[in-house]
């Protein structure tokens, strides 16, 4: 498996996906909804094509797995096949309001595991990337996750789902836990930057529950190859599709698997920080 050569054709295809995302920024105004709030613009949908060809011209033999399209099949298994994992704007609904928080995500996966990610943000120029084993990268640069040690000194960041109403209390009391242990919370509403930012030691730590391999595939690489540790709530491998994600630089993780770990008072869900 040439990584090498996937790593150049998933930045090629996130260039192109930019490029779209560019000439779309501050002139939506065909934005529509997948759910109650879920939305998607053409910006998506074109981007997603745009990446889409640009992964097959090289490697029609892989399948594809991405946010619009759903899934897609290849034309073999063959030796090296693999499958692509693609959000073509991560951060929709800042996309549709004008805020530039936003991004490409692009992940490559064999052998169940996450060989290859790539997030890009257009706006801010910035271009994260990694591939297992080999450390991760910001424009070309290494990149480690913070070495704060303690919750109280730790600035975190986390997520909402589309739809909170169903876990709104659970979100709550996380996000109430998480501001009595950190120094505090940032909400930027793009998870695949989010996650990009702890690798890069600007947040200690970030969490969010109800993700999609897409959102976080790339990210999660990203983190691990900085240095930093990714579970679910309690401290359990991250696996693909896993519903909750846990972040950290690794020296703050245990506890902030105490800070979001649900325990019960009285018959009520509380949440211990």
């Amino acid at each position: 498996m040439d990584l090498d050569r996937i790593s150049r054709v998933g930045t090629a295809a996130a260039y192109a996906g930019g490029g779209v995302l560019k000439k779309y920024f501050g002139q939506i105004t065909d934005v529509r909804k997948k759910g109650r709030i879920d939305l998607v613009t053409r910006a998506d949908t074109e981007a997603e094509r745009k990446i889409i060809d640009s992964i097959r011209e090289i490697y029609p033999d892989h399948a594809i797995l991405a946010e619009e399209s759903g899934a897609l099949a290849g034309t073999g298994a063959g030796p090296g096949a693999g499958q692509w994992i693609v959000d073509p704007l991560d951060g929709t609904t800042n996309f549709a309001h004008g805020v530039p928080i936003c991004a490409v995500s692009i992940a490559f996966s064999a052998d169940d595991q996450t060989q290859m990610g790539i997030v890009f943000n257009p706006f801010g120029g910035e271009f994260f990337s990694a591939i297992r084993g080999r450390g991760a990268r910001l424009n070309g640069a290494s990149i480690h996750v913070s070495r704060v040690d303690t919750t109280i000194n730790a600035l975190l960041a986390t997520g909402f789902p589309y739809d909170p109403m169903p876990i709104l209390g659970d979100l709550m009391a996380r996000f109430a836990a998480g501001i009595k242990a950190s120094q505090g919370i940032r909400r930027l509403g793009a998870a695949a930057l989010d996650l990009c930012h702890v690798a890069c030691g600007r947040f200690d730590g970030f969490w969010e529950q109800n993700l999609k391999p897409w959102d976080t595939a790339a990210g999660a690489l990203i983190v691990t190859e900085a240095g930093g540790q990714v579970t679910d709530f309690n401290g359990q491998s991250h696996e693909a599709g896993c519903n909750q994600i846990l972040a950290t630089n690794g020296r703050i993780h245990s506890q902030m698997v105490t800070t979001l770990s649900r325990r019960r008072q009285n018959g009520s869900p509380v949440f211990s920080s």
